[in-house]
């Protein structure tokens, strides 16, 4: 089959196929060279398959290139059809109360009536083609083919967990509360995502999936599954012995601290995206001035990120820590530490942050690492998936691991000073056709309220829609961190650390490392100006 590379930044290609069952058998293929061990695909660090591509990432800029061409090369040699049927032979049928608020709109965009669309969307069987966006949402496909209807204008920002939508010729079902841009019919109350069950996804790649009104059904609903689940809630109150090691604790969080470190991969397939501190830079710059030495590859110590400040944490034996990130006055038992550079929290000692005067997140590092058990092989809190370490409360105690055998190789490091308005540098994404790029570059925009972890929206000169593209819908496609994504709207996102897997907007263009660090520093109301790199490459 044929295959076509489009660049996702710096450090990840697109492969693009001609469907869902050729992206299938190509992420199988890639997956299976991935575990071999052999070049060029030990470079690999993520693979993700989608509607009609495969997005690869890859540890550093010189490898992108070659590990395209290779993976273009597979495609050309893969028979889907051989694939077609693999899989689970397994059935789950999900009840739906059909009374979702685009059930009137669906029926009008398929020329039926809402009862027709409600018989046409259960009786015919869906499978699920592949994972992505959220963990536990799967793209089903092979429904009716009446049903393939556009996705909204603009996203919802939240859709109810349970949401079973349309989108082209995809159904699903949101697994939990997330921004979402599908039409919804109804919704259902099984529980697709549990980190407590094995498997955590009900709905595998493969399996049969068969929709049922609930309405015409004798069936009683699941009892409610817990905001937390067991195995995070146990995190929130540690036992007697776990709270008398070396360890922080909270006094007060301020409005909003998490535990991060570089985050978990390789989960992409159900739906769990990488997450981690945000601004990976000060992040990795605190743990080296405690004295931990970083390989991006492997895991690192977590640390604590904290959001426009205001946390307050005791120490509970001597520790080693450092502030980076955004700038803001902090003092031990009232007396002010610097920024950017390690000191001595001793047993006892209260460390209070105030709000940064400018930037958002400022990161706590301590030498051993605060030690809270690891979701999915990571400590990090991804607020899209719910995955990870509850966001920290008052009355927590967080534990500080061992320290490491080396001691700090930086005693100060330089911390740079942000300019009235934040220049983000961008280098091509794979839909740079879809728009008219110059809207992209042209003056200041504005940082809106309606940005997190998740993403950045920005309000200014909308960009248009090219007009080959002006009513064309993008089948879902993998996303990175630092991804430039334009909704029909115009109004550009950037997508942060806890961006979904999947989304099924252009993206244009792709922030380079620095700009996606300084990306995570923004607060709304901050100005920004978006500049193409100078080596687009």
């Amino acid at each position: 089959m044929d295959a076509r590379l489009l660049p996702m930044g710096r450090t990840a290609v697109l492969v693009e196929v001609v469907g869902t069952a050729h992206a299938v058998a190509l992420r199988l293929a890639v997956g299976g060279r991935v575990t071999t061990g052999r070049e060029p695909w030990t470079a690999v660090t993520e693979v993700v398959a989608a509607a009609r591509t495969v997005l690869l990432r890859v540890a550093a800029p010189e490898h992108r290139d070659v590990v395209g061409e290779a993976a273009a090369e597979l495609a050309r040699m893969l028979d889907p059809e051989a694939l077609e049927d693999a899989g689970s032979d397994r059935t789950v049928e999900l009840p739906v109360r059909y009374d979702g608020p685009d059930l009137d709109d669906v029926a009008r965009h398929t020329g039926l009536t809402p009862a027709a669309v409600i018989r046409a969307h259960t009786s015919t069987p869906w499978r699920v083609g592949f994972g992505g966006f959220a963990p536990g949402f799967a793209y089903l496909v092979g429904g009716d083919r009446r049903l393939h209807v556009p996705r909204r204008p603009e996203p919802r920002p939240r859709v109810p967990t349970g949401a079973v939508g349309l989108a082209g010729e995809f159904s699903g079902v949101y697994p939990q509360e997330s921004p979402g841009g599908w039409q919804l019919l109804g919704t259902t109350e099984v529980v697709l995502w549990d980190v407590d069950r094995d498997p955590p996804a009900l709905l595998a790649p493969g399996t049969t999936v068969r929709f049922v009104d609930a309405e015409r059904v004798d069936w009683q609903a699941p009892a409610a599954a817990p905001v937390e689940s067991k195995s995070l809630a146990a995190q929130r109150r540690p036992s007697t012995t776990r709270a008398r090691r070396r360890g922080l604790l909270v006094v007060e969080p301020g409005p909003l601290a998490l535990v991060e470190d570089l985050g978990r991969g390789g989960l992409a397939d159900v739906g769990v995206g990488r997450s981690g501190a945000a601004d990976r830079a000060a992040y990795v710059l605190g743990l080296r001035l405690v004295g931990h030495a970083v390989d991006e590859r492997r895991s690192a110590p977590a640390s604590v990120e904290a959001t426009l400040g205001g946390l307050v944490v005791r120490a509970r034996g001597d520790l080693l820590v450092a502030l980076t990130g955004a700038r803001c006055p902090a003092t031990v038992d009232g007396v002010p530490v610097a920024h950017a550079a390690p000191f001595r929290l001793a047993d006892g000692r209260t460390l209070a942050l105030g709000v940064p005067p400018a930037g958002l997140r400022t990161y706590l590092a301590v030498r051993g690492g605060i030690d809270v058990e690891p979701v999915l092989g990571s400590r990090s809190t991804d607020l899209l998936s719910g995955v990870g370490p509850p966001p920290l409360q008052a009355g927590d105690v967080l534990p500080v691991g061992p320290a490491p055998e080396g001691f700090p190789s930086v005693e100060l490091a330089p911390h740079g000073s942000e300019g009235e308005d934040a220049v983000l540098t961008m280098t091509p994404g794979p839909r740079t056709d879809w728009c008219d790029l110059a809207d992209l570059t042209d003056g200041i925009r504005t940082v809106t309220e309606r940005s997190n972890r998740v993403g950045i929206r920005l309000q200014g000169k909308r960009v248009r829609r090219s007009l080959p593209y002006a009513d064309s819908e993008l089948p879902s496609e993998g996303l990175v961190p630092g991804a430039v994504q334009v909704p029909p709207g115009g109004e550009p996102v950037l997508f942060l650390a806890d961006h979904p897997v999947t989304g099924g907007y252009p993206v244009v263009a792709v922030l380079t490392a620095s700009s996606l660090a300084r990306a995570a520093q923004l607060r709304p109301g901050d100005r920004v100006r978006l500049r193409w790199a100078r080596d687009r490459r």
